[in-house]
């Protein structure tokens, strides 16, 4: 079985070539990060899983090697890394919790919901929570010593929010006595931490219907300087198909108390500050995906030997030759590499946004509109592609990868979730085409397509740019207009007919994720093209080039399936009556 090792070549690539940004003491603390992860979690990933959750009387009991993982993590200082010093955090910028969000959920994605919610909470609290709550409870859960959870979903709503029934019932103005059951609630139950601080969306007594009238609310596991539970059980875990480590509880809130979050009636935008870093934090763990399935594929291919290669400069004297000789193998794991590193620079990209948006002012309103365009592309494409990467995994290790020893079937169990999380990708697609581009009639979009049309005119334009490079800046160019265009096609018959959208939300997000990663391979092919440095290797920056000509090549033409499925319509999709069905 491989083991994952953190791709720190490819992330200093980023950070000292498409960012600008490089110290050595921000290259340390990413080692040190590679050092934990490569330690303390990989080695009990497998272990995890066989072991999985167990749930007695509203115990949760954790596999006992994750349990002192998460006290070691704590320990070690490494929750609260990119949290404000004034509530003990190390201020970091987003770009390193990015990267080491991406090596903790590849290295173990059980373990890696913990923090991640955790972090995601505190977000939610320091954004719309009063001064004296975070005071109360940001320290504790940025030290890790306390952790979050985010309950929203109920048995008979999913995400259809608008249907909570949980209720909440004043006592004061601001404390409340809360009632209902929620259901997946991630790590909702465990012995791992001294507190769990569950924030709970729910709808005072004679709210109004409908989304509008949920408020959200801190509630505690334990109150603060009490050992009595605040009426708060755990009711049971669901048996799934992966995440074994994790506990995916249903949690019964019994007249609980809680604190509002925000102001009453306005719950989904503080909720949505949680489940926005939420899908960011998915975005990730579809760049894990990619990644980890690029090494496992890679090492069996480089050792695995079967069949002769087709090519000459390929086939050798022996009697099979390994798998990475094979050009249909090539094809996937190049596959896998371009989804991979292209996800991770989309990924910083909207790490830098994150940043910027906390400067405030024009241009932390700019960045915030930017991320909210690209928020639902990362989430859906990156973890759709990384699906499709560890498939291929499956697939180049033949029956080999069907089986457990192999390790490639436990990730794709564990990744299978990261499509639905926080919405799934038909729920990403609505959001994407109905509210960040026809709600903004276009304009984030055209602001992006216009750095689409800026890079590769600077590119065609340029004296010192190689043909190779040219040509791919001649390919991408035409999606500067294209992609717009076809925005406000969608538009003119959503005029007509609303369920337009609907029928090509999800070509349209996936188009959208192949053009953008498009740019991102071109914005890192014109660096290695032009970067004069030592720290790179010729070998590293010429893959670089090489792996950029194979996304346009042989990734980025599945634009044109999905721009002639957008053209075609709703008539394929919506036309077949109900009775039809089964005929």
């Amino acid at each position: 079985m491989h083991r994952y090792n953190a791709p720190l070549k490819d992330m200093k690539f980023l950070r000292a070539t498409l960012h600008k940004e490089r110290t050595d003491e921000l290259d340390m603390v990413l080692a040190q990060a590679a050092k934990f992860v490569e330690q303390e979690l990989v080695p009990i990933n497998h272990l995890v899983d066989q072991q999985g959750c167990q749930w007695q009387g509203g115990r949760v009991d954790l596999a006992p090697a994750l349990q002192t993982a998460i006290k070691r993590y704590v320990q070690a200082g490494w929750m609260g890394v990119t949290q404000p010093e004034k509530w003990g955090g190390q201020a970091l910028p987003a770009s390193i919790g990015a990267f080491f969000g991406e090596m903790v959920s590849s290295g173990n994605p059980a373990f890696s919901m913990i923090p991640a919610l955790t972090m995601s909470a505190c977000k939610a609290v320091s954004g719309f929570a009063s001064d004296a709550i975070q005071q109360q409870y940001l320290p504790k859960l940025v030290a890790g010593e306390w952790t979050g959870t985010m309950c929203m979903t109920e048995a008979h709503c999913g995400s259809d929010l608008g249907l909570i029934t949980t209720s909440a019932a004043a006592i004061d103005d601001t404390t409340y006595a809360i009632s209902g059951t929620k259901i997946f609630i991630s790590a909702g139950e465990h012995q791992a931490s001294g507190n769990i601080i569950h924030l709970v969306l729910a709808r005072i007594k004679g709210a109004p219907a409908g989304v509008k009238g949920l408020t959200l609310f801190l509630v505690p596991k334990f109150l603060p300087g009490s050992k009595q539970i605040n009426n708060v059980a755990c009711i049971g875990i669901e048996e799934k198909m992966g995440i074994h480590g994790n506990p995916t509880c249903t949690m019964a809130f019994e007249g609980s108390t809680g604190f509002v979050i925000g102001r009453a009636n306005e719950g989904i935008k503080a909720m949505f500050s949680m489940m926005n870093e939420m899908r960011l934090g998915t975005s990730l763990q579809g760049v894990g995906l990619s990644e980890v399935a690029f090494q496992y594929s890679y090492q069996y291919a480089m050792q695995r030997k079967q069949g002769k290669a087709l090519g000459r400069s390929e086939s050798s004297l022996d009697a099979a030759d390994a798998l990475i000789h094979h050009a249909d193998v090539r094809r996937m794991l190049l596959t896998q590499k371009a989804f991979a590193e292209g996800g991770r620079a989309l990924c910083q990209y909207c790490a830098q946004l994150l940043d910027q948006q906390e400067q405030g002012g024009a241009t932390g309103k700019d960045a915030e509109k930017m991320l909210g365009l690209l928020t639902p592309i990362a989430k859906a494409f990156l973890t759709e592609s990384g699906l499709e990467s560890v498939k291929d995994a499956i697939q180049v290790h033949g029956g080999h990868g069907y089986i457990r020893e192999s390790g490639i079937e436990q990730v794709y169990r564990d990744g299978r979730i990261s499509t639905l999380y926080e919405g799934t990708s038909g729920i990403q697609a609505l959001d994407l085409l109905g509210r960040k581009v026809l709600g903004d009639q276009a304009k984030t979009l055209l602001r992006f397509t216009k750095e689409i049309h800026v890079l590769c005119m600077q590119i065609l334009l340029s004296d010192t740019c190689s043909a190779e490079l040219k040509a791919l800046a001649n390919r991408l160019h035409p999606f500067a207009k294209e992609w717009p265009a076809l925005a406000r096609q969608v538009g003119m018959k959503a005029l007509q007919d609303h369920a337009e959208v609907g029928a090509a939300a999800y070509d349209f997000l996936m188009y959208s994720g192949y053009v953008t990663l498009g740019f991102f391979w071109l914005k890192m092919a014109q660096t290695a093209s032009t970067l004069e440095s030592t720290e790179f290797s010729a070998a590293f920056l010429s893959a670089k080039l090489k792996v950029a000509a194979f996304y346009y090549d042989k990734v980025l033409p599945r634009t044109l399936s999905h721009q002639a499925a957008i053209v075609a319509g709703k008539e394929g999709v919506l036309s077949m009556a109900a009775d039809e069905w089964v005929g």
